[in-house]
């Protein structure tokens, strides 16, 4: 008698312990750890700055018997943000549950796929507002040959000097506004040309482990908060083939960035959340709300927020920092 057949012993059902999904890490997206979140209460609105001139320069002097103290003041003027709504959604219609599998929970899916979605959407306005040339007050572009005027050597080509780099301008922004850049932003292959590079290793082939990290590059180059924009993104339409890179992956960033939002405090940037939307966190709100007319259930997510170079002399952007 023939033995049975796999196919008779057992039939194949969705496990129920295990399911994949390429949801990204959320420590991937930097977008809501670089600059201070300022929650406001109405979507648009003013706020103050203060001309840097008037609080570096000294007329204090003298004063002879009799006379008046030299007396100034400073100039101050506003400037408008807008938090602009972002928001998508997934509809769960009643046919669709009612043939779904126990091993799915459609509204835990839907909820994290809105969720990614918008993180998505943040991280590429972040880059788009500050992770480009053109919008702070100094931009140097990598090069593969002797560097120029407004340049520098790439970090994958062999001679260059991303130690001298990074500690040169730190000297260089704070001369000219008082504060010390804290932050770096850099893309993976930034990051990993660092790690591999020959100037790096050297300087720290006798430390404990003699690896790169991000806390290490921070002690290197004098810049404490070291981040890597790990996040990436499908730029293909739907339907057609995927086209995967990362969010950003050459360039790099050099600021200062307040510690906290505050009256009176300066950073390169501030991301203003509408948090006087009906519901919103940090901005935010996810909603799930009946559509009998499709007879569905629809997870909807929105953020609410505006990004904004404040201090644009409190920043210098690496073009092409890697070839």
């Amino acid at each position: 008698m023939p033995s049975p057949a796999p196919s008779d012993l057992h039939v194949n059902v969705p496990l129920t312990n295990i399911s994949v999904a390429y949801r990204q890490d959320d420590s991937n997206f930097v977008a809501d750890r670089i600059f201070p979140s300022v929650p406001v209460q109405f979507q648009s609105n003013i706020f103050y700055t203060y001309t840097k001139d008037d609080w570096f320069r000294s007329i204090a002097g003298l004063r002879a018997p009799a006379t008046e103290t030299p007396g100034a003041g400073w100039t101050v003027s506003t400037v408008p943000y807008y938090c602009a709504v972002y928001g998508v959604h997934k509809d769960l219609d009643d046919q669709t549950r009612a043939n779904a599998d126990t091993t799915f929970a459609l509204d835990r899916d839907a909820t994290l796929w809105v969720t990614e979605n918008l993180l998505l959407k943040r991280e590429r306005i972040f880059l788009d507002s500050f992770m480009k040339a053109g919008v702070w007050n100094t931009t140097i572009t990598g090069v593969a040959g002797a560097p120029g005027g407004g340049q520098f050597q790439r970090f994958d080509v062999a001679g260059s000097d991303p130690i001298g780099l990074f500690t040169t301008n730190v000297i260089n922004v704070a001369g000219v506004t008082g504060f010390r850049m804290n932050t770096l932003v850099m893309g993976p292959y930034v990051f990993n040309a660092l790690r591999n590079h020959a100037g790096i290793l050297d300087r720290i082939k006798y430390t404990e482990r003699g690896i790169v990290t991000e806390d290490l590059l921070a002690a290197l180059f004098g810049i404490p908060n070291v981040f890597v924009t790990w996040a990436i993104e499908n730029t293909a339409p739907n339907g057609a083939a995927a086209a995967m890179n990362f969010m950003n992956g050459k360039t790099a960033l050099a600021c200062y960035a307040a510690p906290n939002a505050g009256v009176m405090q300066p950073s390169a940037g501030y991301t203003f959340l509408w948090s006087g939307l009906l519901g919103a966190q940090a901005g935010g709100r996810i909603k799930r709300f009946r559509i009998e007319a499709i007879e569905s259930d629809r997870i909807e997510g929105e953020m609410a927020f505006s990004m904004q170079i404040i201090g644009a002399d409190l920043g210098v952007f690496f073009d092409t920092a890697v070839s």
